[in-house]
Formats: structure tokens, C-alpha cells, sequence
């Protein structure tokens, strides 16, 4: 059996506003008494459409980033917006970036320009009675602030971390990158100060008069899996691919 690249929402969010909300982790609103970098604790992390799915435990937000491989950077450059699919990983409070030194955009990252990074993980289809209710399920996290470009032995060590999140137990077997390899890898570090989490889970919301409909509503799960791994054509030996 193929095993799920992520991980399934354990007791995640609900869509209802109603009599019947479920929780996840720690939903209390953070209150003066925690520190300023709780998870959506401050205005432009405050979570205003279906608070109810906000999630302020921290542990929610690694877990979210832990589960992706994904995540879409999003900067101003010239009064442009560009949102940027980008591989990730979490390294203790930051996330870890790479791309080229030729990328206008990483460099104006580098540079200090304010991003928003989002990492959203689909886990299902939530089919209502009606278009209006019919919605998914997911577990999502946003984060907001300045990069802060890595170098010397961080840079390693960051890549390494990348290496390790995306394909585990390769960095062991591959060869590492060579001088003229990473004098052309930017490599930037986002810290996790200020960001929030929204997990949405659960069957249809829907309204009383709509149950009697003959059709069928529930939630069809998403799940992303591993496929059969398929060899590179030049490879000259006898080896077993990860087992993964």
C-alpha cells in the first residue's frame, strides 16, 4: 500500500458557525498575557472570515508546514504582485527557500522586500446539498515578514534541512553541491513571527430544508501518494529506489 505524502487532519476545523463548531488544538483567541508572536496574534494575522477555523496552537502550524512540500511566495516588485510556487522546508521557528541567483525575485527577497509565504494542504471534497454549501476541507498556514539570505556553513546546513524535508536519506547518497553550485543557489530563511493557521474539516453545513434533497452529500477524501517509482533510463546500477 502507498503510503500518504501528507498527513491527515487530525481533529481539524469546522465550516459550522452554528450550534454544533468542532476545535482543534488551542482555538482561544491569544489574549494580551501571550507573547506578541502567538499564531494570528497580531492585526494582519487575525483571522476575520470563519474565525472559528483559526487555530492558534503552534504545534497546528508546524504540523501544516511539516505536512507540505509546497508553498507559494508571494512579493510586490515594481507595484507587480507575483506569487511564486516555491519548495520548502521548516526548520525549527523559520522556513527554509532556494533558487537561483539569476531570479529577480529571490534577490529582491534577499534584499529585504516584505513576502507573504502560504503552505495549503487539500484533504477533501465536501459535497453539500446545495452549490452554496458544497465546499473542502484543508489545513492552511500563512506567514508574513522579510527574508534574510543564508551563507557559509547556515547555507549548507539549510540545504542539507531542504534536502532532508524533500528527499529524505538522499543527501547521505547524492553528491553535495559544489562551490560553483552554491555560489549560484540563493538560499533565505522567513521566520515563523508572525503567521496563522486555518483548518477547515468535517461533513456538509447544511440548512435544515435542504436535507430532504435526493442526492447524496458527504466528503470524499484527497489524499497525495507516492506512484511507482520509475528508474532513470541511464542508470548503470542495480539499485532499489527509496523506500518511501
Amino acid at each position: 500500500m502507498v503510503a500518504p505524502l501528507t498527513g491527515g487532519p487530525d481533529e481539524a476545523g469546522s465550516r459550522d458557525t452554528g450550534d454544533r463548531p468542532r476545535t482543534v488544538g488551542d482555538r482561544t483567541a491569544p489574549t494580551a498575557a501571550k507573547p506578541a508572536t502567538a499564531v494570528g496574534g497580531t492585526d494582519r494575522t487575525r483571522v476575520r472570515r470563519l474565525p472559528d477555523l483559526a487555530v492558534h496552537d503552534r504545534a497546528a502550524l508546524h504540523a501544516v508546514l511539516d505536512a507540505g512540500r509546497v508553498a507559494h511566495l508571494a512579493v510586490t516588485d515594481g507595484g507587480q504582485p507575483y506569487a511564486l510556487p516555491v519548495a520548502y522546508a521548516r526548520d525549527g521557528e523559520r522556513v527554509l527557500v532556494h533558487g537561483s541567483t539569476g531570479s529577480r525575485l529571490f534577490r529582491h527577497l534577499a534584499a529585504g522586500a516584505p513576502a507573504c509565504l502560504t503552505v495549503t494542504l487539500l484533504d477533501g471534497l465536501v459535497l453539500a446539498r446545495s452549490a452554496f454549501e458544497s465546499s473542502m476541507n484543508y489545513r492552511c498556514a500563512m506567514v508574513l515578514g522579510t527574508l534574510t539570505a543564508l551563507t557559509g556553513e547556515a547555507k549548507a546546513a539549510a540545504l542539507h534541512r531542504l534536502s532532508e524535508h524533500l528527499l529524505p536519506g538522499r543527501w547521505a547518497k547524492i553528491r553535495p553541491p559544489s562551490a560553483r553550485e552554491l555560489a549560484a543557489t540563493l538560499v533565505l530563511a522567513l521566520p515563523l513571527d508572525e503567521c496563522s493557521v486555518k483548518i477547515s474539516a468535517g461533513p456538509p453545513d447544511d440548512p435544515e430544508d435542504d436535507l430532504d434533497r435526493p442526492v447524496w452529500a458527504g466528503v470524499v477524501p484527497v489524499v497525495e501518494t507516492y506512484g511507482t517509482p520509475q528508474p532513470d533510463p541511464r542508470l548503470r546500477h542495480d539499485l532499489p529506489p527509496p523506500e518511501w
